[in-house]
Order: structure tokens, then sequence, then C-alpha cells
């Protein structure tokens, strides 16, 4: 049967088997390689302002390298108390252009290629706004290659940048997209790893977010889809502050990504030596028992249906004794974080998070 690496194929897959030992989150961040990304990110407050009934403030915090990362932290205009926290985790999209603004709003005016991607991914919903609605504290934060923390094309040999301009947005998200498998031999060769990069830029954001005095760092979860569900699978597996996670169409296993879908997916995926020590969605697992939920669509483009059902199997035995923290959903259509499974979601986090 075709597959990534034609002849090479069963051989590769036949390498990825199931370690003789139960991985741990040692194991993991040892894979990872994460780079230094500072203690608790001191913010700045850019602005702030009210929002269809939303305390919305628009921040920024310097980590100890690139551009400063900006954020949006949202909570029902005149809260009180400690509310509950949420990370959320914007998609990737093949728009690195823009980071934080794909799951917000901030106001009536919204940039048409936000739009068009709240629109074909989220239900036409800014959903961190909707979950900020629902009495938590929310925060949108931007990380590596993203958004304010995008690479800018000044910054890159010409040969490397080409015709792409910063004003031309598709151009730059071409570029963005071409430069990935740079980005990742980049990282490899400083001695770490994107995943490594971009959980340790989300647990600075998990820090700045339990140390807020309007919320509760006990009751601290994350959710996302695509890219976002991607870095929800890692920053689950990676810190036991997140009591509830939910991913959105990123599911899978190993088998899946060296077979049938590595070349559907970004660098941002991968970690040299990982499957040597679990699989892919084994690494939510290693937070067990904190409750986790993971949506799939069934026509998804970005994975094979009998993968996504396998690593329910995978999850599954990780919470065995612990049934009631772990659900898998299936869903029709394409890849996509709409509405009803947005309502399943939010009912999750309510169930874990508020009670």
């Amino acid at each position: 049967m075709p597959n990534m690496l034609g002849a090479y194929g069963d051989w590769a897959a036949g390498l990825a088997k199931q370690p003789k030992r139960r991985a741990t989150r040692d194991d993991f961040l040892a894979a990872l390689m994460q780079p230094d990304a500072g203690g608790v990110p001191k913010a700045s407050l850019i602005h702030q302002l009210e929002f269809d009934g939303l305390s919305i403030e628009h921040l920024n915090w310097q980590l100890p390298y690139g551009p400063p990362t900006e954020a949006i932290f949202l909570k029902p205009a005149g809260a009180q108390g400690r509310l509950p926290g949420v990370i959320a985790l914007f998609d990737h999209g093949g728009n690195k252009y823009f980071g934080t603004a794909k799951i917000t709003r901030m106001g009536n005016e919204v940039h048409p290629m936000v739009q068009g991607i709240q629109q074909q991914l989220y239900g036409g919903r800014a959903w961190a706004n909707e979950l900020a609605r629902r009495g938590y504290a929310v925060l949108v934060a931007d990380v590596f290659a993203f958004g304010s923390r995008r690479i800018r094309l000044d910054d890159v040999p010409a040969n490397i940048r080409g015709a792409a301009t910063e004003d031309d947005i598709r151009s730059y998200n071409t570029f963005a997209g071409t430069h990935e498998h740079i980005i990742a031999k980049s990282l490899f060769s400083a001695g770490t790893t994107w995943p490594g990069v971009f959980t340790a830029e989300d647990q600075r954001a998990i820090d700045y977010l339990c140390s807020r005095p309007d919320v509760d760092p006990a009751r601290i979860g994350c959710a996302g889809l695509s890219g976002g569900g991607l870095r929800t699978v890692y920053l689950t597996g990676v810190d036991r502050r997140i009591r509830c996670s939910c991913c959105a169409g990123m599911m899978t296993t190993w088998h899946d990504f060296i077979l049938n879908k590595s070349s559907s997916h970004t660098w941002m995926v991968y970690v040299p030596g990982l499957a040597n020590h679990l699989d892919y969605a084994a690494i939510m697992g290693l937070n067990a028992p904190s409750p986790v939920m993971v949506l799939n669509n069934r026509e998804d483009q970005l994975f094979t249906v009998s993968e996504m059902e396998r690593a329910d199997q995978i999850l599954s035995a990780a919470y065995k004794g612990h049934e009631d923290r772990y659900q898998m959903k299936f869903y029709p259509g394409p890849h996509k974080f709409d509405v009803p499974m947005q309502e399943d979601a939010f009912k999750w986090l309510d169930r874990w998070l508020k009670s």
C-alpha cells in the first residue's frame, strides 16, 4: 500500500514500537530539550477595554529571546474573586502572520482574513471570548513564529525571504510555510526542538496566568484546535498545573505520521527519538488522572480514522481506573472546532474546573 516512505514504510513503522516501560514526564521533558524561557513574565498593559460583556486586557512581555510576546486576557466584566483560568491556544492553519487574533475579538471590526478563519474553523465564533463569557479567565498568548512572535522578513537573508513582504499577508504566510524546515533544522542544530520552544513559552503564559490575583492557580485548563490542539497535547503532557484539557482536531499516532500524514503536518509536531519513549497519543496520558477530552472529525483530511481510533485505545489504557476523566468524541465533517464541538468542550471544562 502506498505510504510516505514507499518501500521503506513498513521498516520505519516497525521502528516505532511500544516502549518496554511506562514513560514518565521526565522522559518527555528530556526529549523536548526545552530552552530557558525565563521566569514569570513581567506583563505590561498596552490597553484595556470592555467589549461584549468582557473586560479585556491587551498585554505584552519580553522573554529572554525574540520580539515581545503579545497576549490577550479576557474575563467577564465585573467578575469578582478568583476565576478558573484557561490557556486558549490558536490554530496553525498555514497562517503565522496572525496569532491571538484568530480566536479573540476586541471590537466589532475584524480583519477579513481573521473573519474567514473564524468562519471556516470555529463556526463564526471567537471562541476564547465565548469561553470567557461563561465565567473563565482566559489567556491567549502569541508563541514562537506566530503573530507578534513571527520571524520578520528583514531579519532573514534575501535569498530565503524571496519576494515576500511584511505588508502582503499572503506572501508572508507562503514564506513562513516554506521556512518551517529551516527553522526545525536550525533548532535541532542549537540543541533544542520546536515543541521544546513552544511548550516553554506556553508554560511562561501559565506562570503569568497563575500569578494574577483574579485567577485560581489550582483550576487551570487548556484547549485548542489543530496547531492549538498540538500545543494542548504537549502542554498537558509537560505541565502538572493543567487540571483539565481539551484537544480538538489533533489526535493520532506516530504510525499515522510515519506512513500516511507527515506531508500534511507542520514541523512543529516532531521531537527526534520521542517515539522510543511513548506514542503521540500517550503524551496526554502523562497527566492522568487529570481529565482530558479529545474531539475528532471523521472527515478530517489530516488524519486517518483508524489511527484516531487507535489513539483512543492508547488514552483509554492510560485512564484505566479513571474512565470518567477521559472522553473522546467523533463528529461529522472536516477539520474544525465548530459550535457543537465548542459546547461539548465548554461543558467538559465546566465539569472539572468549576466544581
